[in-house]
């Protein structure tokens, strides 16, 4: 069980950054893929980083590509999503996410992840 707690969001015009953290509790922490996902207004939730357990692998949707990057902590269980160069379309309720890895990194739809944090809107201003 891994209870998530997003933070870090907030109003910020296009071009500029914000870095979103995401504490867990429970056990195990290091044994989890983490994973950010988005929610826009009136979409369905879209795949935007994940992390594997040590940090060596991470994935990025084609949209954040260079823009965003996704790092952990597994020491102080954080998960932070760096995001610079940002656009209007950005803008969404973020959500961190979690699931035990195994062996398996790349999981990017959202009913392959078994649990979530409350989420963090961010809004980008043009």
């Amino acid at each position: 069980q891994v209870d998530l707690v997003e933070s870090g969001g907030g109003l910020v015009q296009a071009g500029g950054s914000l870095r979103l953290s995401c504490a867990a509790s429970g056990s195990y922490f290091s044994s989890y893929t983490m994973g950010w996902f988005r929610q826009a207004p009136g979409k369905d939730h879209e795949f935007v980083a994940s992390i594997s357990w040590n940090g060596g692998i991470t994935n990025y949707a084609e949209s954040v590509k260079g823009r965003f990057t996704i790092a952990r902590d597994n020491a102080k269980n954080m998960v932070y999503l760096q995001m610079n160069s940002l656009k209007p379309e950005d803008t969404a309720v973020y959500y961190c996410a979690a699931y035990y890895s195994g062996s398996d990194y790349y999981r990017t739809v959202p009913n392959e992840y078994d649990y979530w944090g409350q989420g963090t809107q961010v809004t980008v201003s043009s």
